[in-house]
């Protein structure tokens, strides 16, 4: 079947709102920064730096960069913006979360310090553990949706952007189960204008872009725009939709590890991750209702990938355990600690231990950019709602209506690729071997 979807060419300036200005929006900001004054290499950007198989494997450089297959929108031309409750600007905010080296930050302190945040939706009911006086004051939370639209329609024109694309940094919040008020645009709306309890700020921010045809990926695991309503609203402005919570340190290694185990059809009898975190996240993950979101998102990759309910007597009594311990001293320096006890050839048990010693906003950074660069490819593509493609980037991936969310990070890989090679009307590739000997 011919492919119909072209993506329009990527001019002009590309805008990339990050509500949440903190570690892990600085780090990306700085670092594209960096990268466009030639000081560092776009090392896990997939949009920079990954090569993807266009045609047959007998033919010589079928391997490309995916930039050159799709428009990608040019690091050149892109501006930053945002909100956050601290009214530090990104320079401050950056060296206050000592994630890069100060060397580094006094080379971009110029572009950085002029990065100024706009004032935060903010409710310490859903982040219990921040305070911050740099926040939005209105009535409702209709009022509060519609002056984040207000701060993107003035930003875009005060910056001179073409396309603004949103992409959440911010805290993770306590956990709300999808409810009545989520399953409509009018029921969403209604809550909006009656302060429902249901509808957090994260989700205030999703409905602003949303409502406006904005792009929207949704980087914590909050439900933000991963509701029916929301979904449906999608559909309507042609907003292209992702989420929930970045893949980066533990569950990266999750999704890596578990399909390699079922691929060669070894048990599992448990599954025991903890994890040491210094950062404003640690804290905020440090109560109890805010890890409960967390722990939900963690929890089901194993699930997913396992399918215990279908393997039984490899899965069906696997024991899966996840912990995050908030340790001041550790700061952004992320350490996941994994107990695996699996099993083998006539039942004998082995152990495996994972230690994974990893800077959580260095590994998030370039998730970051590259769900905002392919979600404007989406957009000019003529896509709107999910865009299950992009799942590869995160923990609890969003999925169409009765459909459950691929976990395994080689199929959300080979999905990626073929979604590229759809774009660019470049044949699928299903790596059956057969296309070597097509004439």
């Amino acid at each position: 079947m011919a492919n119909t979807m072209k993506a329009s060419p990527a001019k002009g300036k590309l805008g990339i709102l990050l509500p949440g200005m903190g570690a892990v929006a600085t780090t990306t900001i700085a670092g594209v920064h960096a990268i466009n004054k030639g000081l560092a290499s776009p090392i896990g950007s997939l949009t920079q730096m990954g090569k993807i198989r266009v045609g047959k494997r007998n033919k010589k450089s079928n391997k490309i960069l995916m930039k050159d297959l799709v428009p990608i929108h040019n690091l050149k031309n892109v501006v930053f913006g945002g909100w956050d409750l601290f009214k530090d600007n990104v320079y401050e905010a950056a060296v206050h979360a000592e994630v890069l080296e100060p060397a580094l930050l006094s080379k971009l302190k110029t572009p950085l310090s002029k990065i100024k945040p706009m004032k935060a939706v903010f409710d310490k009911k859903y982040v219990k553990r921040l305070e911050g006086s740099h926040v939005k004051k209105a009535k409702t939370k209709m009022d509060y949706a519609e002056a984040v639209m207000r701060d993107i329609k003035k930003w875009k024109k005060d910056n001179k952007v073409d396309r603004v694309v949103m992409v959440w940094c911010g805290s993770t919040e306590i956990y709300i189960k999808e409810s009545a008020v989520h399953q409509t645009v009018a029921s969403l709306e209604a809550g909006l204008r009656k302060n429902h309890k249901d509808i957090a700020p994260s989700m205030i921010y999703a409905y602003a872009a949303v409502k406006m045809g904005i792009p929207y990926a949704n980087g914590a695991p909050n439900l933000s725009c991963d509701v029916p309503a929301m979904v449906e609203l999608a559909k309507q402005t042609g907003a292209p939709i992702a989420g929930k919570d970045f893949k980066t340190g533990q569950t990266l290694m999750k999704t890596i590890l578990a399909p390699g185990f079922k691929a060669r059809a070894l048990g599992i009898e448990g599954w025991f991750s903890t994890n040491i975190l210094g950062n404003r996240d640690g804290a905020v993950l440090d109560d109890p209702d805010n890890f409960k979101t967390k722990e939900v998102s963690k929890l089901g990759v194993l699930e997913q990938i396992l399918e215990p309910k279908e393997n039984k007597e490899l899965y069906g009594d696997m024991y899966h355990k996840v912990r995050i311990n908030y340790y001041p001293p550790r700061g952004d320096a992320k350490e996941g600690w994994d107990n695996i006890d699996i099993r083998g050839w006539l039942n004998y048990p082995m152990q495996i231990k994972v230690d994974f010693l990893c800077r959580d906003s260095i590994l998030a950074a370039p998730l970051v950019l590259d769900l905002a660069l392919f979600l404007d490819l989406a957009k000019r593509s003529g896509m709107s709602g999910i865009q299950e493609w992009l799942s590869f980037y995160l923990k609890s991936p969003q999925a169409g209506k009765g459909l459950q969310p691929q976990h395994d990070i080689f199929k959300q890989l080979q999905k990626l690729e073929n979604t590229l090679r759809h774009i660019a009307g470049e044949d699928l590739i299903n790596h059956l071997g057969l296309d070597y000997y097509e004439k």
